[in-house]
């Protein structure tokens, strides 16, 4: 597997688990603990935004390109 695709991965799964982090406490807890684990779900969720966006540009950075093929007909 080529490191690009496995970094898509790995940013989707840090995203996924941002969502269940922030969307699993209710909006108006007052509970310091629960505060700290929605706002580090904004954190891991935005870094895996991060994560995929540099996956993606990996793999069309190390993508082979066909050779360019030149006919001269004289």
């Amino acid at each position: 597997m080529k490191v690009g695709t496995f970094i898509m991965i790995i940013g989707t799964c840090m995203f996924i688990i941002g969502l269940i982090m922030f969307y699993s406490i209710r909006l108006g807890e007052v509970d310091s603990s629960l505060r700290l684990v929605k706002n580090i779900g904004t954190f891991v969720g935005l870094s895996g935004i991060g994560v995929t966006f540099g996956g993606i540009l990996l793999f069309l950075i190390n993508r082979n390109e066909p050779p360019i093929e030149e006919h001269f007909d004289a």
